[in-house]
């Protein structure tokens, strides 16, 4: 269910906005930030599915179940626990201040609760126990005393019961105070009255004859009241997952499956761009408008979180960069090696989403901070680029692992001077293909064992071998800089991030996602992190070693690898180690082996658990 927050007067000042700044394309097409907007509601659910904030003025009510004081009728307000706060806060003392850095904020604008296709959710009648509805919900029945939060959810739920029970109905008198809807057949008894309450936006069912005395062969397939709105609340669920596809015949053949109605090609498309807005927070512009509020809401509920919001002269979104309070902390226990990437948005307003992730201690995925920008040049890696310095530091160590990008190249070399940048070796692999016009398979697996080397004697093998089948390579491999894309060459451990595939599989999660709008866009990127976070904790506190399942499973692949090696003692810290024909030196004292994986994996070799298990 979708939860509601009004922006305060700190809003504001807690989203970071850095005007004018310097270089990049704008995009002047995209929506004002803080301009007069009609929709200031603000979607979310930021820490978990049962925590929310909710800072607003009555008459409108909110989407969460909160608990209402009946005892102050006159002031009619709202009382919740937020996070905020210490215990529980009041609505008025966000109500009674100012909000000018945003504009005057219009109450919220009331949209019809998520019900499942058998009619169950909330609303209905006002219940204590049940929140400020009882049950029915828009696809439940009609009856007196029944009481809704607007008249546009009392419509809303004549008109799907009348697609339900295959009538029509109309309006026959209607104003700011009652309205009286009537069966279409005039000998038919049916009949519906509401009430606007005294000083409040709900409406409540006064009067509902509900006996049907027209014709039985009166009924149509074809409803006046399946209108396109009406369509969307119907099937607004099937697009709760946002890779689902679901085509405009597709709605036709649901809706005459469901409720037996005919539709035409117009109303099911109109139908689902509306159930598409509805669940996706809006329109693109209005979305836009709800990124202010929902940011200092993550900031709020997420402490520890950052999140900088650029706009430009104009109040036009130009640069937004987040990351996560449990990515910030969980980056010191991770290896220093960045894979960033960049693809495309496929919203209305197009842009372009900048990425930053690791691996954890398992290999797996660790998304650092997101960014979204116009484009991709160099003023917005670089200003992604020095905001992912700014959160997570630098080091000599610290190595970014990156496409051929000439941005990204002159973005890194201004962001961390003293960071080694290393480059995809699958993407130089492409640029050799479409350069040299190579196509033997072969050739490209010596290239790659060449570049995962460990050694230098086993990359000149392998190098030399590829480079001598195809001419010319040497030259531009060597160009590039051995030491950006070979692990032996390297003057900083790269461990066996030798590839962008992390920031790619990332960015290939997020392929259905990339197409909502931008608040929309960014909850989910955060539902996604809450859940791999989450998932991965859980089955961290389960383990009873401090060391991964992953380093566990590669150290015991290795100690079994070791029992048939044979240790020479050269002396106390010093030990020969046979491996079928080849010998390796270790030192215990340096904690070095000749084979080097020791070194630049930081991880115990075949050849030391050799030693190891021998002393």
């Amino acid at each position: 269910m979708l939860q509601s927050y009004i922006p305060g007067p700190e809003s504001r000042a807690n989203v970071e906005k850095v005007a004018n700044s310097s270089g990049g394309a704008r995009n002047n097409a995209l929506p004002e930030m803080f301009g007069s907007s009609d929709l200031y509601e603000m979607p979310i659910n930021v820490q978990s599915p049962e925590r929310t904030q909710y800072l607003a003025t009555n008459p409108s009510p909110s989407f969460v179940h909160v608990s209402r004081d009946l005892t102050e009728e006159k002031n009619d307000r709202v009382s919740i626990n937020s996070q905020v706060g210490q215990g529980e806060r009041r609505a008025e003392e966000v109500c009674t201040s100012p909000v000018e850095p945003y504009c005057n904020v219009p109450p919220i604008p009331v949209t019809v609760d998520e019900v499942d296709e058998e009619g169950s959710g909330s609303g209905g009648n006002f219940n204590r126990e049940d929140g400020i509805y009882g049950q029915g919900g828009i696809l439940g029945d009609i009856e007196e005393n029944r009481v809704f939060r607007s008249k546009k959810e009392l419509m809303t739920c004549l008109s799907i019961m009348s697609i339900r029970k295959k009538f029509q109905y109309k309006v026959f008198k209607s104003n700011t105070s009652f309205i009286v809807v009537r069966c279409v057949h005039p000998s038919c008894s049916w009949r519906v009255r509401a009430n606007k309450l005294i000083e409040s936006e709900y409406w409540m069912v006064t009067k509902h004859v509900n006996k049907h005395t027209c014709p039985t062969d009166f009924k149509t397939t074809r409803r006046r009241q399946a209108t396109s709105w009406v369509v969307g609340e119907c099937i607004k669920r099937r697009f709760i997952n946002p890779g689902r596809v679901f085509r405009p015949r597709d709605v036709i053949d649901d809706m005459k499956q469901r409720y037996g109605v005919e539709l035409s090609y117009s109303v099911a498309w109109r139908g689902r761009e509306c159930a598409y807005e509805n669940l996706r927070l809006g329109t693109p512009e209005q979305s836009y408008n709800l990124l202010p509020g929902y940011l200092h809401m993550l900031m709020q509920t997420n402490p520890g979180s950052v999140v900088n919001l650029e706009v430009t002269d104009g109040n036009k979104f130009q640069y937004l960069f987040i990351a996560f309070a449990a990515s910030i902390q969980g980056f010191s226990y991770c290896r220093p090696v960045i894979s960033i990437d960049a693809t495309h948005l496929k919203g209305k307003y197009r842009g372009v989403l900048f990425t930053a992730v690791c691996h954890d201690a398992n290999q797996q995925i660790f998304p650092l901070a997101i960014g979204v920008g116009d484009s991709e040049n160099d003023a917005a890696w670089t200003w992604f680029l020095k905001r992912v310095k700014d959160v997570f530091g630098e080091n000599p160590a610290l190595v970014i692992v990156s496409d051929r990008h000439r941005s990204i190249r002159s973005a890194v070399e201004e962001a961390f001077p003293r960071a080694f940048h290393g480059i995809c070796i699958y993407h130089l692999l492409n640029n050799l293909k479409t350069k040299f016009k190579s196509k033997n398979k072969e050739l490209e697996q010596h290239y790659i064992a060449a570049a995962k080397a460990y050694n230098l004697q086993e990359f000149h093998v392998l190098f030399y071998t590829f480079c001598s089948a195809v001419p010319g390579a040497k030259e531009y491999l060597e160009s590039v800089g051995l030491d950006r894309w070979t692990r032996s060459h390297a003057p900083c451990r790269r461990y066996n991030i030798m590839t962008t595939n992390i920031s790619e599989s990332f960015n290939a999660v997020l392929v259905k996602v990339r197409e909502l709008p931008i608040t929309a866009f960014v909850n989910e990127v955060r539902l996604l992190c809450q859940r791999w976070f989450q998932q991965r904790r859980t089955k961290a506190n389960g383990c009873s070693s401090r060391m991964s399942t992953d380093v566990e499973n590669k150290l015991e692949e290795r100690r079994d690898r070791a029992q048939t090696m044979d240790v020479i003692c050269a002396d106390q810290y010093i030990f020969d180690v046979v491996d079928g024909d080849r010998n390796y030196c270790v030192d215990m004292a340096l904690w070095t082996c000749t084979c080097r994986k020791f070194q630049l994996d930081q991880l115990p070799c075949d050849h030391v658990l050799a030693v190891v298990r021998k002393t």
